[in-house]
C-alpha cells in the first residue's frame, strides 16, 4: 500500500535518484525523469518530493546486471567473496548451477552454498543440478537423482531444472534422464547440436543453451525458441563471435553469462560489466547491450520481477559514468548501498579420500589418441600421434607437446585412475594439479615428470584440495581449496594475486595459453565433444563410449595384441567376466574386435554401465556374499574369496561376515560387492562398515566401480 501511495505521490519515497538518463529496458530507449524508490522497489519515473536525495546528473542509471548462467564455484571464491567480486561492478542477481558442490558433497552441498548467499546484496538463485554425474562415465561423490533434485527445489530461491548436459540421453528418449526433468523450467547445454538432433532435444521442454560457438549455431537455436546465452567464460570466450548474431537479427532472446570465470579475471576485467563493455567496443548498440544484460536474462528465468526500473520492480539500480567503460559509481540493491556481512563459514571440509597411485603407461603401441586442446574453447580436438616409448613404457614428450594427463578418483579412495596424453599447453617442464576437475571434481594432474605429477597429486590431497604447481620434485607454488576442494575462504584479492602467481610459475615452465587451470578442470568432462578423460579413462563424447589409449592392429596393452573373435566365441570366452551375466559380452561384441584387453575392458564397461537399472541391479545380485559357505560360487568367485582369506574363517569371523552380508541385504537389496583382491579381510569389514551409511544410489554406483574393476582383474587372467 505504501509503495502505491509514493507512487501516486501521495507518499514521500526512501529514496529518489534525481537527473540520471534512465534506462527502458522494455523499449530501449532513455527517459528523463526522478526515480523513486520505497521498500526496497521501484515506485515510478517523474517528479517526487522527500526521501533521500542522489545526484544522478550525468550519469546513466541502469537496471542490475543479471548473469544469466554461472557455477559460483569456478570463482574459487565463497558466495560472499564472490558478492564482492561482482557486486561494485553492477551485478545484483545471478541464476547459478551449483553442480560443482553438488558433485562433491551431493544435497548438502548446494545446501551450504544457499546458505552462505542468504543476507548477501546479490541474489543467489539456483537451479536443481540435472547431472550429477554429467555421464555414466564420470565419478562424483554420488548421484543425485530426481527426489533430491526435488528437494532442492523446495528452497525459495531454487527455480527450475540446470542444465541438461546428457543431451544424448535426452535427444534418445532416455527415461532415466528425462526423469531428471522435475519441473517446468529447464535449462540447457548442447554444444553443436543442430537439425532434427536439435528438435528432438528443444521438443523435450528445453528452453535455453549456453554451447553456442557460432552465429550459425546459435541463430539454430534461437529459431526453435530457446534462449541464447551468450557466454563469456575463462576458457570459453564466445562474445565476440555471437555478437554477430545480434547484428544481424538484434538482441532478442539473446542473454548474457559468464559460466565460469576465474577470480583473477573477475577481479581484474569485471563481470557483466566487462561484457557490456567488449560489446560496445565491437559496435552493438548500448541499448541492445543493455538489454542482454538485464531484462533478458530475468526473462530467460521467469524472473519477472526485476531487470526493468519500472513501478513494482525490485530496486535493482546501478549508476553508470558511461555506457562505454561501464563503470559504476553507484549500486543499490533493493534500493539500499550493499553491505557484505562477515566472512562466511568454511565448512565441507575433508573432503580429499584419495590414495597413491602410479602414473606410468606400460606398453609400446604405434599410435595413441590425444586430447587436442583448443584455445578460448570448451570442446577439444581427438589427434593420434605415435607416442614416445622408453623402457616399454609411453612417456610425455614436451619437444612435441606431448604431455601426460591422469584424472585421480578422489572421493572413495577407490585408487582409479584414467592416463592420456594432451597436446597444447607447451608445458616443457614439472606438472601442475587440480582438484577443480568439472564436473566430477576428481584429481586432475597434467605433467611431463611422472615424479613431479606424484609431487602435486600429493600436495593436493594433503592441502585438503587446491591448485598445485611442481618442477624438479618440489612444489613451486599452491592455491588451497579447503571447501570442497573448491574454493578458498581467503578474499577475492588474496585468491587472485595467488592464482595470477601461480599461473606465472607455468608460463616459466613453457605453458603459454590463457586459464591454463581453467582449461585443465575441463579436460575431465565427458559430455563436451570431442575427447576427454576421466578417472574411468579416455571418453569419446562423440561416439558416447569409452576407448582405449592405443589405437590400430599394433597397439599392445600387455603384449595381447588384437581380440578379434566371433560372437558366439567371445560370448564363450569372455562371457563370465561379469558374474553370471554374459549379456554383458553380448553387448560389447564388435564384428572388428578390439585393438587390445584396454579397448575390450572399455567397451565391457560400457555395456554394463549403458544397460537399464534392471539388469545392472541384476548384475549387482548375481554376485554371493562375502565368506559363502552354502551357494554354489563360480570359479572365479571362489579363487578369489580364497586369496582374501573368506574360505578360511574362524566362527567368529563368519559370524562378522554373515552379519555384514545381512545388514548390507537389507539396507540396499543386494549383496555387497568389493574387489577383495585389493583387499584383506579387515579393510573389507571397514569398507562395509562406511558404506552402509551411504544412499542406495550411491551404494549402486560403487558396487558396479568394484565390479568393472574385478571384471578387469579376470580379463587379465583370460588373456
Amino acid at each position: 500500500m505504501r509503495l502505491i501511495a509514493v507512487a501516486r505521490g501521495d507518499a514521500p519515497p526512501d529514496t529518489v535518484i534525481e537527473g540520471a538518463r534512465v534506462f527502458s529496458a522494455f523499449t530501449r530507449e532513455w527517459l528523463q525523469g526522478d526515480v523513486a524508490i520505497a521498500g526496497g522497489r521501484i515506485a515510478g519515473v517523474g517528479a517526487y518530493e522527500g526521501g533521500e536525495r542522489i545526484d544522478g546528473r550525468g550519469k546513466w542509471l541502469v537496471p542490475g546486471f543479471i548473469d544469466a548462467h554461472v557455477h559460483l564455484e569456478s570463482s574459487k571464491l565463497t558466495p560472499r567473496e564472490f558478492a564482492r567480486a561482482v557486486v561494485p561492478r553492477g551485478t545484483t542477481t545471478v541464476v547459478t548451477d551449483p553442480h560443482e558442490i553438488a558433485n562433491v558433497a551431493g544435497v548438502a552441498g548446494v545446501r551450504w552454498l544457499l546458505d552462505a548467499a542468504e543476507g548477501l546484496p546479490l541474489d543467489v538463485f539456483v537451479m536443481a543440478p540435472s547431472c550429477v554425474p554429467a555421464s555414466g562415465f564420470e565419478s562424483p561423490c554420488g548421484p543425485l537423482g530426481p527426489d533430491e533434485m526435488r528437494e532442492i527445489l523446495r528452497h525459495p530461491r531454487a527455480i527450475g531444472v540446470a542444465e541438461m548436459m546428457n543431451f544424448p540421453g535426452v535427444i534418445a528418449g532416455d527415461p532415466d534422464v528425462l526423469a531428471r526433468m522435475v519441473a517446468a523450467h529447464v535449462d540447457g547445454h548442447a554444444p553443436g547440436v543442430t537439425g532434427a538432433r536439435l528438435d528432438a532435444y528443444v521438443a523435450a521442454g528445453i528452453g535455453s543453451d549456453h554451447e553456442a560457438t557460432t552465429p550459425e549455431e546459435a541463430l539454430e537455436k534461437r529459431r526453435r525458441g530457446m534462449w541464447v546465452l551468450i557466454r563469456e567464460a575463462s576458457n570459453a570466450r564466445n562474445l565476440v563471435d555471437l555478437l554477430a548474431l545480434v547484428r544481424e537479427h538484434g538482441p532478442d532472446y539473446c542473454a548474457f553469462c559468464t559460466d565460469d570465470r576465474e577470480p583473477d579475471f573477475l577481479f581484474r576485467e569485471g563481470h557483466i560489466d566487462q561484457m557490456c563493455r567488449i560489446a560496445v567496443g565491437e559496435g552493438i548498440a548500448p541499448e541492445d547491450v543493455l538489454v542482454m544484460a538485464t531484462l533478458h536474462g530475468a526473462r530467460a528465468h521467469g524472473l519477472l520481477d526485476r531487470g526493468a526500473i519500472a513501478p513494482g520492480m525490485v530496486a535493482d539500480v546501478v549508476l553508470l559514468d558511461d555506457v562505454v567503460d561501464f563503470r559504476a559509481s553507484l549500486v543499490l540493491k533493493q534500493g539500499r548501498r550493499p553491505e557484505f556481512g562477515g566472512a562466511t563459514a568454511r565448512g565441507l571440509e575433508g573432503t580429499m579420500r584419495s590414495i597413491p597411485v602410479r602414473f606410468e603407461i606400460p606398453g609400446a603401441p604405434e599410435r595413441v589418441r590425444v586430447i587436442e586442446i583448443q584455445p578460448g574453447q570448451l570442446i577439444t580436438g581427438a589427434g593420434v600421434e605415435a607416442p614416445r616409448v622408453v623402457d616399454g613404457h609411453v612417456v610425455a614428450d614436451p619437444e612435441r607437446d606431448l604431455a601426460k594427463i591422469a584424472v585421480i578418483e578422489r572421493h572413495h579412495a577407490t585408487g582409479r585412475v584414467g592416463l592420456g596424453l594432451v597436446r597444447g599447453f607447451g608445458l616443457r617442464a614439472g606438472a601442475f594439479a587440480s582438484t577443480v576437475a568439472h564436473d566430477a571434481h576428481n584429481l586432475v594432474v597434467v605433467g611431463v615428470a611422472d615424479d613431479d605429477m606424484r609431487v602435486c597429486a600429493e600436495r593436493a590431497q594433503a592441502l585438503g584440495g587446491g591448485l598445485v604447481v611442481a618442477r624438479g620434485g618440489a612444489v613451486r607454488g599452491e592455491l588451497p581449496l579447503p571447501v570442497a576442494g573448491l574454493l578458498s575462504d581467503e578474499p577475492v584479492e588474496v585468491v587472485a594475486a595467488r592464482l595470477e602467481g601461480l599461473q606465472e610459475l607455468l608460463a616459466e615452465q613453457g605453458v603459454a595459453i590463457g586459464a591454463p587451470f581453467m582449461t585443465l578442470s575441463f579436460l575431465a568432462l565427458s559430455v563436451i565433444p570431442s575427447l576427454k578423460i576421466t578417472d574411468r579413462g579416455l571418453v569419446d563424447v562423440d561416439a558416447f563410449e569409452l576407448v582405449p589409449l592405443a589405437l590400430g592392429e599394433d597397439a599392445a596393452s600387455g603384449g595381447n595384441g588384437r581380440i578379434s573373435l566371433s560372437r558366439d566365441a567371445f560370448v564363450a570366452r569372455f562371457g563370465a567376466l561379469y558374474e553370471a551375466s554374459p549379456w554383458v559380452a553380448e553387448d560389447a561384441w564388435r564384428p572388428e574386435g578390439f585393438a587390445d584387453a584396454e579397448e575390450l575392458h572399455a567397451a565391457l564397461a560400457a555395456a554394463m554401465y549403458s544397460a537399464s537399472e534392471e539388469r545392472r541391479i541384476g548384475l549387482i545380485r548375481a554376485h554371493p556374499d562375502l565368506g559363502e559357505r552354502v551357494a554354489v560360487l563360480t570359479g572365479a568367485s571362489r579363487s578369489e574369496q580364497s586369496g582374501a582369506g573368506l574360505d578360511h574363517l574362524s566362527p567368529e569371523q563368519y559370524e562378522r561376515f554373515t552379519a555384514l552380508n545381512a545388514a548390507y541385504r537389507e539396507r540396499f537389496g543386494f549383496p555387497f560387492v568389493i574387489c577383495v583382491r585389493e583387499h584383506t579381510r579387515e579393510s573389507i569389514l571397514a569398507s562395509a562398515g562406511v558404506r552402509l551409511a551411504h544412499s542406495r544410489e550411491h551404494e549402486v554406483e560403487t558396487a558396479l566401480a568394484e565390479i568393472a574393476k574385478i571384471a578387469r582383474l579376470r580379463l587379465d587372467d583370460a588373456l
